[in-house]
């Protein structure tokens, strides 16, 4: 494995985002173009892996959809076998800036994993109703485990270490909000340090959210019981012995 410890790894989980995905490479190119971008096609059924493949990315394709958590998981198993120190996922929708990268990396000066907050004073990204009360919820719960205070424990721009994406790689959930809340905890729990830095996220460009008002609805449910999950969930002494060494 050849050692790239100057290099960042922007892994870009990407589902029928034909319409979207160029223009989110374009831009990770145009904040730093020493950047290296795979996308990970989660079994699209669109022009997602040659759209992206034609703008200059890597890209991974899976044969069917895994989720948010296989695809990442994918991802930081690339980056891990290339031997990259430094792995940023960037949603290809849109709504993750890519001006924003740096900001989010410096984060790992002083943690292994550093979230690009939505709800930290920066922006004007407004959640309301039962997706509200279950985002507070988390975030309290997980800053709790995380020692450390923590507003946007779902957000999926965050970045990753080295001991993160060796964590990331033995173990990243596919479940429902696994990718965020599940595999937060894990890494908390397996000792990993987090921290958090002031993001504004922007609109979605092209298609319609994931979440309209009855998912809203819902999400507090789901994310109770992935809550509930997550913290039941303990990794392995060996595993501890061997994230510590």
């Amino acid at each position: 494995m050849t050692s790239m410890p100057d290099r960042v790894l922007v892994i870009v989980p990407a589902w029928n985002e034909e319409r979207n995905v160029a223009t989110t490479i374009q831009e990770i190119r145009a904040a730093d173009s020493a950047y290296d971008v795979v996308v990970i096609d989660d079994g699209s059924e669109d022009n997602t892996a040659d759209t992206a493949r034609d703008a200059g990315a890597t890209v991974l394709r899976l044969p069917f959809n895994l989720g948010v958590g296989g695809a990442m998981r994918t991802g930081f198993t690339y980056a891990k076998r290339n031997g990259y120190s430094r792995a940023i996922q960037v949603d290809a929708d849109g709504q993750h800036n890519p001006a924003d990268i740096a900001t989010v990396l410096a984060g790992l000066e002083s943690a292994d994993i550093s979230i690009g907050a939505r709800f930290a004073d920066v922006g004007d990204y407004k959640v309301r109703g039962p997706r509200h009360w279950a985002m507070v919820f988390l975030a309290g719960a997980v800053s709790r485990v995380a020692k450390t205070r923590l507003t946007d424990v779902t957000s999926g721009f965050r970045a990753a270490g080295p001991r993160a994406i060796e964590q990331y790689v033995r173990y990243y959930p596919a479940e429902y909000l696994g990718d965020t809340i599940d595999s937060l905890v894990a890494a908390c729990h397996a000792g990993l340090a987090v921290t958090q830095v002031p993001v504004a996220m922007r609109p979605r460009a092209h298609g319609n959210p994931s979440q309209g008002p009855i998912g809203a609805s819902l999400y507090l449910l789901r994310s109770l019981f992935a809550l509930g999950l997550s913290m039941m969930r303990r990794p392995s002494r060996r595993f501890l012995q061997e994230a510590a060494a």
